[in-house]
């Protein structure tokens, strides 16, 4: 066991966060025990689990043929699962900023990739928990801010954080090192081939690949979990799978062994893609199994997304596997295949398992989903709206969003809008507006806007006024001779 390791283990208990055959008694909960639970007073906590770069179509659950995902599976069969889910963006870090936040990318403050922190005034998921008696843990990919930062987690609700600060770094699954808190911590792997922005703790290729930083962060959230579980907890575990490691090239898909996709007739990425997600699943069964043996997942609620759709980096194909399923697009794309996602909620005893949803509904809406659950006052001022009665099996009462919205800067300046059945885009400043009618035509593959301008007046409207100016993204001319819009003092990053 690694020095760091023990260090991470003392350090929660010194500063007082907390003084597979099990799957069965995991999901056994009945209604009483949950109605015992609410009685008591007791909140319930929270864990909720973000994969990087995961498509719709990339779990057994959602489709998905080839790849192997059993406790994903049997968490939404125990559960409930999502058909129309989205992400805040179609990339990483509005992604997630709209995810903590509550406000989607027209009103959230990081708009596009960038490296610039969210703000003291941005208020998070984290802080909102934590002023609730929440203890409060963020274990992975964070993105919203580094090196000291206004934006580093513990300056924005997090007790405990362990991973990586910035998306870059967080490309190497074999970094020489990852953040407890707000010190390093060494680990075994040499970087020897690093990026250009290296320099900087960013990035990189190691040569000798000892630790790898998915193993790490599922012992990581055991150790949360086991450490935390007498008193109600938020669990923020953010995988980096399967997004690719860009400073590798073709061999971008690092995983530690291709597992039973070892002898599979296929090119070696898409072997490690689909050993990656495997290994993430494993993680979370074993996730799953904790909370069973500590007899707490009665008063877990877990959920499982991505924050966007799948990559085409590191020498992997997305249309191998069928990664967006019956969508359109990929990652960067405001197609649905670029921002639709899984959502996958378990709660033993308090939702009905088996469940399958068509309520729409986006990462702004986590933010007062969880409010609810912790039974705490939401924010004033924010898009989202809770999907709790959703969870707890009453349509009848759930509010439904008049709209969804995105926009997107990194190639131009894109937007999108889901109004129910309907879902239109525009790419480009002053580009035409597509329609298409979801019901009928999942994949987007006939733009129907000629046929419906009564439909495309109103997303008009909504284009225009959904939105608010940001300080760091401006719109750009409507000429394709412009470059692209960088906001100010932004330092410029892939994902």
């Amino acid at each position: 066991m690694s020095k760091g390791r023990i260090t991470r283990r003392e350090f929660l208990q010194s500063v007082g966060l907390g003084a597979a055959t099990i799957w069965a008694g995991a999901f056994s909960g009945c209604a009483s025990a949950s109605k015992a639970q609410a009685a008591s007073g007791v909140k319930p906590n929270i864990i909720f689990i973000l994969a990087d770069d995961l498509g719709y179509g990339d779990l057994g659950c959602y489709g998905q043929k080839e790849i192997q995902t059993p406790n994903l599976d049997r968490l939404a069969a125990n559960g409930i699962r999502f058909t129309d889910h989205y992400a805040g963006s179609t990339v990483c870090a509005p992604s997630r900023c709209v995810l903590m936040t509550g406000l989607h990318s027209g009103h959230a403050y990081i708009r596009g990739n960038t490296r610039n922190p969210i703000r003291p005034q941005d208020r998070t998921v984290a802080e909102v928990l934590k002023a609730a008696g929440y203890t409060t843990g963020l274990i992975g990919k964070w993105g919203l801010g580094e090196n000291d930062s206004t934006g580093i987690p513990n300056r924005k609700g997090f007790d405990y954080f362990f991973g990586y600060e910035s998306q870059v770094h967080a490309h190497n699954y074999y970094t020489e090192f990852l953040w407890q808190n707000r010190e390093k911590v060494p680990l075994k792997n040499i970087v020897e081939r690093p990026s250009p922005t290296y320099a900087e703790g960013l990035g990189g290729v190691s040569s000798n690949k000892v630790e790898y930083s998915a193993d790490l962060f599922a012992d990581e959230s055991l150790q949360f979990v086991e450490i935390n579980r007498k008193k109600p907890f938020f669990l923020y575990l953010t995988y980096t799978i399967p997004h690719a490691n860009n400073e590798a090239g073709n061999q971008g898909m690092e995983v530690p062994d291709l597992g039973i996709y070892a002898d599979k007739p296929w090119p070696a990425p898409q072997k490690g893609h689909a050993a990656m997600i495997t290994r993430m699943d494993s993680h979370i069964g074993r996730l799953i199994d904790k909370l069973a043996e500590f007899k707490i997942a009665d008063r877990t609620l877990v959920l499982f997304s991505s924050d966007n759709g799948p990559h085409k980096e590191g020498g992997f194909n997305p249309d191998f596997n069928d990664s967006n399923g019956p969508l359109r697009g990929i990652k960067r794309d405001m197609y649905d295949g670029g921002i639709r996602v899984p959502l996958i909620a378990c709660w033993p005893g308090t939702i009905t398992a088996g469940q399958t949803t068509a309520h729409i509904s986006a990462f702004w809406d986590f933010l007062p989903t969880a409010c609810d659950v912790a039974g705490v006052p939401t924010p004033e001022g924010l898009d989202g709206i809770s999907y709790l009665p959703t969870l707890l099996g009453k349509p009848d009462q759930q509010r439904q969003h008049e709209y969804l919205y995105w926009e997107f800067f990194e190639r131009g300046f894109d937007q999108a809008v889901r109004m129910g059945q309907w879902k239109a885009l525009r790419i480009g400043v002053g580009g035409p507006i597509q329609l298409y009618n979801l019901l009928t035509d999942i994949g987007e593959t006939k733009n129907i806007a000629a046929d419906h301008p009564d439909i495309v007046a109103k997303i008009e409207m909504i284009l225009k006024t959904a939105r608010t100016e940001s300080e760091l993204w401006k719109i750009p001319e409507p000429s394709a001779t412009k470059p692209k819009p960088k906001p100010k003092s932004q330092k410029p990053t892939t994902n």
